[in-house]
């Protein structure tokens, strides 16, 4: 009898694991168990789909549906909700088309990912409210812009995919508010930089900070929506971002260790604490290579990766996953802004001896056209370990920068280590010195002892 390898999900970190398994053992069998009737899409796409940046939805797919089955020999079942796991029997039962089954597996992954946290207030379930978390939903959401239905729309949340939504609603010629509980976007950044992204977005939107909704009403006109400070907000859609939560319940349901915000908890090959049962993507909490602690941070690279590794050691290979650091960028009108490891509140936080240290550089020679300034923060120890760095600046230019700071990370240089870094120049593309390199040879310059002193 052939073994069988059941993935729970077939979002990025899913079809990773199935694909991997594949390519480990050709005679396995691999199931894939999927509640909707997507595969392998780019959900992070659906904000630039809503702008019609991505004309055609289909584009966001890896692959279609069928090439698993005809090219992979992956069994790829949709419409297929688990329900229940046994790990004493090794079985699976899920429900479809109205009646439930069981499924046998030798090994199985749980990659069920994140579901929206949506706050507890009234109204949310109505049908101009929108998440951005599903291909169907954002589907409908552009049909009513392309149809002329949006004059104005209501973001709520000034996190990634909030900030990139008010984009998207801007782009399409829509009036924007975006309302959010907490005093400042972007809480992942320190607040030095939250407000460069806040004085971006006020050129192109209303912003409500410290504003908090409470209610949503439907009315004749459209959603009247109520928010903290007594103020009422007349729109025709909203559009809830306010962060997700993991989709552990199954596996903690089964005794599977959990972590930070409840996510898996998995070791370098991606192993829970249940026998045969391996987790990966937006469901887990790795380990964050700064920290050395589990950290919950749901972004589509870790969720291919840990997908993978999951995959190839449950189909009889070898692979480990190091860890994250949080590296992201995202684009906020003309802005790029990055981060990658901690800020210098969380390092703090954390118990690091910690400061920050910022420069100002540019994009690429001063004298050459489309210079721009880029602003960088390093976050260090005292005593000179890099811990995190930020970036903001115009167009696409970050990218290149946040890069190097996170494989800065991964390979423990310290600020004198960034000094000294080697980085390419031409007068298009970069100045003689970097904008990391300004502030790596500021934050040495302030590490050392002064009159005989040590710090």
């Amino acid at each position: 009898m052939r073994r069988r390898l059941v993935v729970v999900g077939a979002g990025a970190a899913g079809m990773s694991a199935a694909s991997a398994a594949r390519r480990v053992d050709r005679e396995l069998e691999v199931v894939v168990l999927e509640t909707g009737t997507h595969a392998a899409y780019g959900l992070c796409g659906l904000p630039y789909f809503i702008s019609d940046v991505v004309s055609d939805i289909d584009s966001l797919r890896a692959y279609p549906p069928t090439f698993f089955q005809d090219q992979r020999d992956i069994d790829l079942r949709f419409g297929a909700e688990v329900i229940r796991i046994d790990p004493e029997r090794q079985l699976v039962t899920f429900r479809s088309a109205g009646r439930s089954e069981h499924l046998h597996y030798d090994k199985l992954i749980l990659t069920a990912g994140a579901a929206p946290s949506l706050p507890p207030i009234p109204g949310l379930d109505d049908d101009h409210v929108f998440t951005i978390r599903d291909v169907a939903e954002s589907v409908r959401l552009r049909c009513l812009l392309d149809a002329g239905h949006i004059g104005h729309a209501t973001v709520v949340g000034g996190g990634y995919i909030g900030l990139e939504v008010v984009e998207s609603f801007a782009e399409r010629g829509v009036s924007v508010t975006l309302v959010e509980a907490l005093p400042g976007l972007m809480a992942n950044l320190d607040p030095e930089f939250s407000r460069r992204v806040e004085d971006e977005v006020r050129l192109h939107a209303e912003v409500r900070l410290s504003s908090a909704l409470e209610s949503v009403a439907r009315t004749d006109e459209g959603l009247v929506l109520s928010v903290a400070d007594g103020d009422i907000i007349e729109t025709d859609v909203v559009v809830v971002a306010t962060g997700v939560r993991p989709a552990s319940a199954l596996a903690s349901g089964i005794g599977a260790n959990t972590g930070p915000h409840g996510a898996l908890l998995v070791d370098e090959q991606m192993r829970t604490s249940v026998p045969n049962v391996f987790a990966a993507g937006d469901c887990i909490a790795p380990n964050h290579i700064v920290t050395g602690r589990p950290a919950f941070i749901p972004l589509g690279p870790a969720a291919n990766k840990t997908g993978r590794v999951a995959g190839t050691v449950a189909a009889g290979g070898t692979a480990c996953f190091s860890g994250v650091a949080g590296t992201a960028i995202v684009k906020v009108f003309d802005l790029g802004v990055g981060r990658t490891g901690l800020t210098l509140a969380e390092a703090l936080s954390a118990g690091y001896d910690a400061q920050a240290t910022d420069a100002v550089g540019r994009s690429r020679a001063k004298y050459f056209p489309g210079s721009a300034p880029i602003d960088v923060r390093l976050v260090h120890n005292r005593d000179g370990r890099l811990l995190g760095a930020q970036f903001v600046g115009r167009g696409d230019e970050v990218a290149k920068r946040v890069d190097v700071a996170a494989v800065a990370l991964h390979a423990g240089l310290g600020v004198d280590d960034i000094a000294d870094l080697d980085l390419s120049y031409a007068p298009p593309f970069a100045p003689v010195y970097e904008p990391i390199l300004l502030a790596a040879n500021s934050a040495v310059a302030a590490m050392k002892p002064v009159d005989g002193a040590a710090l």
